[in-house]
């Protein structure tokens, strides 16, 4: 079995990572932890002196900090015994998702949702809502209970 875990930096990741590490898994399961790099807003950059090199320096610094986050999680599911790989993309969250599900043939992906709802949702948009939309395989959505307390998992 392959599962795509696609990640950010906040707790619903977290939960997700940690929901991951405790389902029973089949011998041979896959996981490849994922974080997609957004690109920094073309209106920032005209804000800035030097626009391509410091739209390439904050590239860099956000694919650091993603490459360290990625490997976070995989330290964590490699001590449950997944068998684990990281990726770090540049480009739209959404898209890229369900484009590395595809060409990676994974069954599964698993994200954690952050419930935005109303005005938030719709300025930013649901991750979740459009890979379940368009996944070529199965979507698990990992949500926080309220009053839940979450163990860091990463």
């Amino acid at each position: 079995m392959k599962i795509l875990l696609a990640i950010d930096d906040s707790k619903f990741s977290d939960a997700a990572v940690q929901a991951v590490g405790e389902q029973a898994r089949p011998h041979g399961t896959e996981v490849r932890v994922l974080h997609v790099v957004e690109p920094p807003s073309l209106l920032v950059a005209r804000e800035m002196e030097d626009p391509n090199f410091q739209l390439e320096a904050a590239w860099e610094a956000a694919v650091k900090t993603a490459e360290a986050l990625v490997a976070r999680a995989a330290d964590a599911l490699r001590q449950t015994g997944f068998k684990v790989s990281t990726f770090v993309a540049r480009g739209e969250p959404r898209a890229t998702v369900v484009d590395m599900a595809s060409t990676w043939n994974a069954d599964l992906i698993v994200l954690g949702s952050h419930g935005r709802k109303g005005l938030d949702r719709f300025l930013m948009g649901s991750v979740a809502e459009a890979v379940v939309r368009y996944a070529p395989c199965s979507v698990e959505i990992v949500r926080i209970r309220s009053g839940h307390r979450l163990a860091k998992a990463v």
